[in-house]
């Protein structure tokens, strides 16, 4: 049985408004490898969204998946960084659904848009800056086990903020 971590509605979207400082600075390499393609916008911005005070719904989901094609759309057309970038987005929508299941995979829906924003800036040869986790962010964060092994780069990047961030 899953231990149950406490998880209110407000820190959800502090979480969630983290993760969308973490995944929009990524759009611009999405976007100039895929000019026209709001897909990945569209995720953060249903995020956004909830962040500030709308329903968890729908809207979240579908920009989730509509981002989730792209990403898989830009990697198969080898755009890497765009790819990553555009998996950032998802990853945003996602920390919508933040259960509150002590599990360490549910970190990735903490850190995540960290950490795949920060793979795509180094794909793309540029110097990526972590937004500030607000403490409400940390408090979170502190009460999952720590990031899971694997999932190549972005998870070790996961990892690397995820020991930053315990650290204070």
């Amino acid at each position: 049985m899953t231990e149950k971590i406490e998880l209110g509605l407000p820190e959800l979207r502090a979480v969630t408004a983290y993760a969308v400082a973490c995944a929009e600075p990524a759009l611009p390499i999405f976007e100039q490898a895929r000019p026209g393609d709001r897909r990945p916008h569209e995720a953060i911005e249903a995020a956004r969204a909830f962040a500030q005070g709308a329903k968890r719904g729908k809207a979240i989901r579908d920009g989730a998946w509509a981002a989730q094609r792209a990403y898989q759309e830009a990697r198969d057309a080898g755009q890497h960084a765009a790819s990553e970038a555009a998996r950032a987005a998802v990853a945003a929508a996602g920390a919508a659904f933040l259960h509150p299941l002590a599990k360490a995979t549910q970190v990735w829906h903490i850190l995540g848009p960290a950490g795949h924003t920060a793979y795509a800036f180094e794909l793309a040869g540029l110097e990526a800056r972590q937004p500030a986790a607000d403490p409400v962010v940390v408090r979170v964060l502190s009460r999952y086990p720590e990031a899971p092994g694997g999932r190549g780069r972005a998870g070790e990047l996961v990892r690397e903020l995820d020991a930053l961030l315990r650290k204070g």
